[in-house]
């Protein structure tokens, strides 16, 4: 009696401990934010140092969605300014961006989904495949799952580069507070390039986990959290 007793303790907790997952994945409906943060140049170009963050939209990151996969270039900055732009050969300041110019930033490139609530105190699994890979040393992409404190002073993560063709998971058993923040997404790390420069340096392309539900699919919604 006793076991029987047990087994139905541990199906009646079946449900509970299935609910504690939630599957992410690429989807436009949803991965769609955008912020941008600029440190100078490493050593022996410059010191490093961070300069600034702020929001950005979606396609001033280089990101952009061909139905449902995502390509992620090199950041480009039109303003020439010697900020920007490495002044070298016979570019003169102050502005010497153009063809050729040496970027003189590196730029931190987020492009994330966020939720505050729903997903606190679970595991959040974010998933995808890589489809195309050319880029050079110069530049990294990341996949990420991030846990911000409710005023976005602090937070936890897990992230993972992304470095060939292939699928990739990553995960994070976030905080159970209904005021913190959940984001999940990719960063392009990496110098800034002038627009007319930007092939040599590659691109990635990430398509979405056909099996997790997105939004932008009939029931996506719903699947999405209750796996």
């Amino acid at each position: 009696m006793r076991k029987f007793a047990i087994a139905i303790c541990v199906a009646l907790l079946l449900p509970a401990a299935a609910l504690a997952q939630v599957g992410v994945t690429v989807d436009s409906a949803v991965l769609n934010l955008g912020f941008m943060n600029v440190y100078n140049l490493p050593a022996p170009d410059g010191d490093g140092a961070y300069q600034f963050g702020q929001p950005w939209g979606f396609a001033d990151l280089t990101a952009v969605y061909d139905g449902y996969d995502l390509t992620l270039g090199p950041n480009t900055i039109g303003d020439p300014n010697e900020y920007w732009y490495q002044c070298v050969g016979g570019a003169v300041p102050p502005n010497c961006g153009g063809p050729g110019a040496p970027g003189n930033k590196i730029m931190e490139a987020n492009g994330y989904a966020e939720v505050t609530g729903p997903y606190a105190g679970q595991t959040v699994t974010f998933t995808g495949n890589v489809l195309a890979y050319s880029l050079t040393d110069a530049h990294v992409v990341y996949a990420f799952v991030k846990d911000y404190a409710p005023d976005y002073s602090s937070f936890n993560e897990q992230v993972i580069p992304l470095t060939e063709i292939g699928p990739f998971t990553v995960s994070l058993n976030t905080v159970n507070d209904p005021a913190r923040h959940v984001q999940w997404g990719f960063q392009m790390v990496g110098v800034n390039v002038w627009v007319t420069d930007v092939e040599p340096f590659g691109s990635i392309t990430i398509g979405p986990d056909y099996s997790i539900g997105t939004e932008t699919s009939t029931w996506g919604a719903i699947k999405s959290l209750i796996e």
